[in-house]
Formats: structure tokens, sequence, C-alpha cells
């Protein structure tokens, strides 16, 4: 029989960035053209670019259609012709760049909806670049879901592999994060993200609840947020069975879930998680997109204009988004075939 596999779309992310160097780096790692039927949306020109930075040469077949990579044991490159190379400088901004990186976007998507892929793993895309290249969203994942059609809640998730985090409000002014906090957001992003962590393979999750005041409130005298809104979010969880506890002080949760009491955290808004998750592990961590019908991932950091076409790029937080849009992905692809038999 033959062994099952994702289809996993990749992307260079923008052009002026470190994303083809990584993308080059990440084809060279062991392993990785067994995890995964590996499709390559990108300009060869770019891709050419990135294997010289990285010191690759990586043949690739050249595919006309996303579902070619069946005919083919490793990698294949989906050629697009989106960016001339004049138009892209390192480390500039550029609306070209941006204007590329949603057209590549589109066409996984369009294929996600297909059922020709079953994750997608892009490359740090800059979303300066891509309203100036017709970004009407707020960021990326807002784009997602609108494309995709989502109605439901979504939202960011990020990873160290271990330990997971998802927010109830995200870009937002910390002055307006308070009107964020409600039982029902707090109630979907417990879910959400409990569901992901077993799409990625987590068997038994358990999901940690942070407070949104200092001390959790301190009994309702420094905020009753905890009381009137976070417990009964909590005990509503656990009324239907989701393993969620909670709430906790924010500045001694993330020392418990980095010892292992928790695998997941859901946090009040941007910065409570993103600055913990960040000084754990910097230089490995991974965003998800949440909420969505497909899985996407992308390694945590941006384009690195600073070192963007010096071959400096380290691979790890790629290979660690790699991996966990395999694990998703192919958990996604065996539910679907369990549905249709």
């Amino acid at each position: 029989m033959t062994e099952l596999k994702p289809v996993v779309a990749l992307t260079l992310g923008d052009a002026a960035g470190i994303g083809a160097e990584l993308i080059a780096r990440l084809l060279a790692e062991p392993g990785v053209g067994e995890q995964a039927r590996i499709v390559l949306v990108a300009d060869e020109w770019q891709w050419q670019q990135g294997q010289q930075l990285a010191g690759t040469d990586h043949q690739l077949p050249v595919v006309a259609r996303v579902e070619e990579v069946h005919d083919h044991p490793g990698p294949v490159l989906l050629k697009v012709d989106t960016l001339a190379p004049a138009q892209a400088r390192y480390a500039e901004v550029s609306g070209a760049c941006g204007a590329s990186t949603l057209e590549i976007l589109r066409l996984c998507l369009d294929a996600a909806q297909a059922g020709e892929v079953d994750a997608i793993c892009f490359a740090p895309l800059n979303k300066h670049a891509m309203k100036l290249g017709g970004l009407q969203h707020e960021d990326e994942l807002h784009f997602f879901a609108e494309y995709l059609g989502v109605e439901g809640y979504f939202c960011e998730f990020n990873t160290l592999g271990h330990l997971w985090t998802s927010r109830i409000s995200s870009h937002v002014p910390l002055k307006d994060a308070a009107q964020y906090v409600t039982k029902e957001r707090i109630v979907a992003a417990s879910k959400l993200i409990h569901e992901a962590l077993l799409l990625a393979g987590f068997e038994s999750p358990r999901v940690a609840v942070a407070a949104f005041n200092p001390h959790a409130g301190e009994g309702g005298t420094c905020g009753r947020e905890e009381i009137d809104v976070i417990a009964p979010a909590v005990a509503q969880c656990q009324a239907e069975g989701y393993p969620v506890s909670g709430p906790y002080p924010a500045d001694t949760l993330f020392i418990r879930a980095r010892d292992g009491d928790f695998d997941a955290v859901v946090t009040m808004y941007h910065d409570q998680g993103q600055i913990a998750i960040k000084l754990l592990g910097f230089s490995q961590g991974v965003t998800v997109q949440g909420g969505l019908p497909i899985p996407i991932t992308t390694p945590a950091h941006g384009t690195a204009f600073d070192i963007a076409g010096q071959g400096k790029a380290r691979v790890g937080p790629t290979r660690n988004a790699f991996d966990i849009a395999c694990r998703m992905g192919l958990a996604r692809r065996r539910r679907t075939l369990a549905a249709t038999g």
C-alpha cells in the first residue's frame, strides 16, 4: 500500500527578504522530502537566487498543475510569472513584491479549496509590501479567512512545538483590548486551540486561560474581568468536556507552561503571549493561522531585511513550520478520507 502523505504547498514569501534562501535550505534538510508531497509555487528566477544564497542545487521537476505532484517521487516546482528581477531589491519594501506574494497565496488557496493541497507553509512575507500591493485587510490571517469564506472565530496561534498560544485579540491598540474580553471569544479561542492541538498530534491537550488583570484581578479589587467574564468562560468549556482551566495570573502562567503543566495558553491580547513565547524560544517559533479550513503555517519571524541577500538565514523556524504543516495536513487528509469513505 502506498504511504499516505499530505500535499504541502510551499511559497518563498517576500522576494526582498530571506524566504527563498530559507526554502532552499529547508529542502536540503534530511527527511523533508519523505514527510510530504511538496509543490513549490514560485517565480523560477527567485528560486534560483535563493539556491545560490543557500549553496544548494535542487533540480526540481517543473509541473504545469498542482495535481502533477503525484507523478513525481520528490518535490516539484510549479512555475509562475508574478515578478521581474528588476522589481525586487533585497531589504526594500515594494508594492510589486507584495502583489507577487498575494498572487501566489491566492493560487495556493485555490488549490486548497479544490482539494489539491492539504496544507500551506509560506516563507516570511511583508505586510507593508502586501498593502502597497493591494491587500485590503489588516493582516494575512484576515485575508485568508475572507478568501476561504470563514464565518466563525479565527485567530493566530504561536507555538514552540511543545507550547502553543491563542489569543482573543490581536493587532488592536492596547487601549481597546478590554472590549475583546468576552465570554464568547474566550470559549471560541479555547475550543479552537484544543482542536488545533489534536490535529498537530497532541493526544490529550491541556489548555490554560490567562487572566487579563494583574494578579488575576486580586478578587475583584484590581478589575472584575476574571470574575465576570473569564471564569464563566472556563466553566462553560469544562461543562462541554474541554480540558480548560484558569484564569491564571499571566506573570507566572508561562513558567508553569514552560515546565510542562499545560500544552497551550489562551491569552487576552497580543503581547501577553508574544513576549513570553519569544523569550522562551525566539529562534524556533512558528505561527499557525487558526480557525481556517486548511492548515497554514509560517515561521514566526519576519523577512529579516537586515540579513537579506547575505546567505545568513537560519532554517530552524521554517523547518518547524513545515513539520507542523505536514502533521496537520496529514490529519486533515485522514479526516477527509474517513468522511468520504
